[in-house]
């Protein structure tokens, strides 16, 4: 099964930026899509930002502009930038990935989830 671990986050002044890490590990034999999810205490997990496995990228409304997902395929990495942050941006943040474990088994669009990286905006 594939697993996922997340870093880079940490406590930081709106406006200020952060880079997220997330590496895939495990029982790989593809991966397709990655995503960067976040959630806020008391709120439902949203999707962030998706890359394609072709480099394709999509964002969710509030953070069009202002972050970057990408990708090192090589690696099974995917990253996000986070610039101009705002307190509402204030979230834990998971990384997962549409992938296939093994040449013959079902493609899947989640793996486990991880721990999650903190990322605090605020004054």
């Amino acid at each position: 099964q594939v697993q996922f671990v997340e870093s880079g986050g940490g406590l930081v002044q709106p406006g200020g930026s952060l880079r997220l890490s997330c590496a895939a590990s495990g029982s790989i034999f593809s991966i397709y899509a990655m995503g960067w999810y976040r959630q806020a205490p008391g709120k439902q997990r949203e999707l962030v930002a998706v890359i394609s496995i072709g480099g394709s990228t999509n964002y969710a409304d509030s953070v069009r502009g202002r972050f970057t997902i990408s990708r090192d395929n090589a690696k099974n990495t995917v990253y996000l930038q986070m610039n101009s942050l705002k307190p509402e941006d204030t979230a834990v943040y998971y990384c997962n990935a549409d992938h296939r474990a093994t040449m013959t088994g079902p493609r899947l669009q989640f793996g486990s989830w991880g721990q999650g990286t903190q990322v605090t905006v605020s004054s």
